[in-house]
């Protein structure tokens, strides 16, 4: 793969996660949070105000990689066991678990926390 289809396949997942925040709150705009730009140090989407990381207060890192297709088998797994929000906890040795869930439902929950 270029490096140029890369990069732009990068931006295409950080432009997804930047207009949830500001259509999750749309007292933002694009002066609050915007992608980084290529090989810039630090989260992938930046709050780039006090506002914004108040009321979003996350770190976001985003990586669009066919690596990890076996997370997805294990989502799935998930969804399969009910009707109940899938959640998927991994954990690799000495590094801390972690959990994962769907974005849209992370927004959800962040919109109820909000209310």
């Amino acid at each position: 793969m270029k490096n140029s289809s890369r990069i732009a396949k990068g931006r295409y997942l950080q432009n997804i996660v930047k207009d949830k925040i500001i259509k999750l709150y749309p007292v933002l705009t694009n002066a609050d949070v915007r992608t980084c730009m290529v090989a810039e140090h630090g989260a992938d989407v930046k709050l780039i105000t006090p506002i914004a990381r108040k009321l979003f207060n996350y770190s976001i890192e985003c990586k669009n990689r066919q690596e990890f297709k076996n997370l997805y088998s294990y989502f799935e797994q998930a969804i399969g066991h009910s009707n109940m929000e899938p959640l998927l906890v991994i954990k690799m040795n000495r590094q801390r678990p972690l959990a994962i869930i769907d974005l849209d439902h992370l927004f959800k929950l962040q919109m109820d926390q909000d209310n």
